[in-house]
C-alpha cells in the first residue's frame, strides 16, 4: 500500500520537528528540508529509531536563497509522485523596530518567511493540482494579524504571508486543494530558548502538530481556513 506523504520545510527542530513526526506517526512518508546538513542527518538517524516503516528525505537548503528552494522542489518532485501535504513552515524571527532594526532586516525576513513559501509551493502545485486533492499548510504567526512591541520586520513578513495563503486558498479552490493559514502565539522553540518563563507558560510544539493534524484530518467537504493557537494565559 502507498504511504501518504508530506513535505516540510525547516523541519529538524522545533514547530517543524513536531509536525513532522506526527505525520510519521500516522504513517506518512517525509521530504524536509533544513540548512544545517548535521541536523538533517541526526533526524535521519532518529526517524531509523522511532518511525522504520516511514520513509524520511532529507535535502539541505537555505530557504532564504530561491535557487536552493527550487532545488528542494525539484528533488521533492524526483522521491515523490504524489504529495497529500505540503507544510511551509521555514521561518527566521529578528526582533527590533522598524525605526532601529538594522539594514537588510527586512529583506532577510521576507525571503526567509514569504518567498521560501512562495517558491516553494509554486514548485510543487503543479503536481499537487493534478491529484486533484491535497493540503498546503503556511506557518504564519499571531504576528500576522496584530503588531506588537519589538515586531518590526517579522511582523511585516508574516502579514504578507497570511495575505499569500489567502489569495493561494481562493485560487486552490476549484483544484480541491485545502490551504490553511496557521497563526500560534508562543510556543517552545529555538526562537525562545534560554527564556526565563514557567514550562507551562507557553504553549508545547506539540500542540501547535495536534491542531495541524486536526485540520488535516478532515473530510474533504470541510476546511480549517484559519487556525489561532495562544497560550492558556494570553500572548506574552
Amino acid at each position: 500500500m502507498q504511504h501518504k506523504t508530506a513535505v516540510i520545510s525547516g523541519a529538524t527542530k522545533g514547530l517543524g520537528r513536531a509536525i513532522a513526526e506526527i505525520f510519521a506517526e500516522n504513517g506518512f512518508d517525509l521530504c524536509v528540508c533544513a540548512r544545517t546538513q548535521v541536523d538533517l542527518d541526526d533526524m535521519l538517524e532518529d526517524w531509523s529509531r522511532q518511525f522504520p516503516q516511514q520513509k524520511l528525505h532529507i535535502f539541505a537548503a537555505d530557504v532564504s536563497k530561491k535557487p536552493e528552494v527550487l532545488e528542494f522542489g525539484q528533488f521533492v518532485r524526483s522521491v515523490f509522485a504524489h504529495i497529500d501535504v505540503l507544510i511551509n513552515n521555514a521561518g527566521v524571527f529578528l526582533p527590533g523596530r522598524i525605526s532601529e532594526e538594522q539594514e537588510g532586516t527586512l529583506e532577510t525576513q521576507m525571503e526567509t518567511n514569504l518567498f521560501s513559501a512562495y517558491h516553494l509551493t509554486r514548485a510543487l502545485l503543479p503536481v499537487m493540482k493534478s491529484q486533484g486533492r491535497g493540503h498546503i499548510f503556511n506557518m504564519c504567526s499571531i504576528a500576522s494579524f496584530m503588531a506588537y512591541p519589538n515586531g518590526g520586520s517579522y511582523s511585516i513578513s508574516k502579514f504578507a504571508l497570511l495575505g499569500f495563503s489567502k489569495v493561494l486558498r481562493e485560487e486552490m479552490k476549484p483544484f480541491g486543494l485545502k490551504v490553511t493559514s496557521v497563526m500560534p502565539g508562543a510556543a517552545w522553540s529555538d526562537s525562545w530558548a534560554g527564556v526565563n518563563l514557567p514550562y507551562e507558560r507557553l504553549m508545547q510544539a506539540s500542540d501547535v502538530a495536534k491542531a495541524i493534524w486536526g485540520c488535516y484530518n478532515m473530510s474533504d467537504a470541510a476546511v480549517v481556513e484559519e487556525l489561532i493557537l495562544r497560550p492558556q494565559l494570553g500572548d506574552l
